[in-house]
């Protein structure tokens, strides 16, 4: 495990001995995911003005987590032209998010366009986020420092994102369907809200890559998680590495205690791709 580097863990807090605490179980968390994959972690608290990174520069196939920006995009360009969402791109929007359908964000996105969905990119301060130039959506390269940018974005007052897209959005992201209620939720407080997107892509080289994106607000709660994985052997396996790293952060933020989100879900996960590698033609 000497070339992992876990010395790249870096967390920083104003709460006393935080830092310390996150950085020691990160690392141990990181130590157990075998050491042929890739894991990368990016945590905000702003209650405690806590910051972790490992990793978090690491670019990976988006798979599903990319209909997150999709999302940002398409409530960005409502305010831009000074309108509520249609009928249409809401009900697309709900199936995209909440049951991470690939027909509706193949629609977005050929709505939207390439040339939207960059500049949002731009203005959202996401500068290595670059999808994918063959139209391939799920193949968005991303790392878990710009995935954590979009959670501060749809969490706090921002020049980028209102108050009423930042609730959409959330609203969303808080009624994912159960199946998919995996990865960065487990441990979470049984007080908080959970938002949270996933995603899961089997490449035919170098195994899987699965994500996790999520914040967690309300009964004064307010961080935000990204883990994003790569060469696992399996998705349980991806999905369990993910979950024992989230349960720690989860626990060292909120007193140790255990919480009634903290039940594994690795057992009871998809184990066939997500689909995301579909090719947009025409954007």
């Amino acid at each position: 495990m000497a070339d992992r580097s876990l010395s790249r863990v870096v967390c920083t807090s104003a709460k006393a001995g935080l830092a310390d605490r996150l950085t020691k179980d990160i690392r141990a968390a990181v130590a157990d995911t075998g050491a042929k994959s890739h894991t990368s972690v990016a945590l905000y608290d702003r209650t405690t003005g806590t910051q972790c990174t490992y990793d978090a520069d690491r670019q990976y196939d988006s798979a599903s987590v990319v209909k997150t920006i999709v999302l940002g995009t398409l409530l960005r360009q409502a305010q831009d032209e000074n309108r509520e969402l249609t009928s249409t791109q809401r009900a697309l929007a709900t199936k995209m998010i909440t049951k991470s359908d690939n027909d509706a964000t193949t629609a977005l996105w050929k709505q939207l366009g390439l040339g939207r969905i960059k500049a949002f990119l731009r203005l959202a301060g996401m500068k290595h986020t670059a999808p994918d130039e063959k139209g391939y959506w799920g193949l968005t390269q991303v790392n878990a420092t710009d995935q954590l940018t979009l959670m501060k974005l749809f969490t706090s007052n921002n020049a980028v994102l209102n108050k009423h897209s930042r609730a959409i959005a959330l609203d969303l992201m808080s009624r994912v369907i159960s199946s998919q209620r995996w990865g960065v939720s487990a441990g979470a407080p049984s007080g908080a809200t959970v938002h949270l997107k996933n995603g899961w892509l089997q490449r035919t080289s170098s195994g899987w890559r699965v994500h996790s994106v999520g914040a967690f607000t309300g009964e004064g709660h307010d961080y935000g998680l990204a883990v994003l994985t790569a060469d696992h052997g399996s998705m349980p396996t991806s999905v369990k590495a993910i979950e024992s790293i989230a349960r720690k952060v989860h626990a060292d933020l909120n007193g140790g205690s255990t919480h009634s989100h903290s039940v594994a879900r690795s057992q009871n996960v998809p184990t066939t791709s997500d689909g995301s590698l579909v090719p947009v033609h025409g954007q």
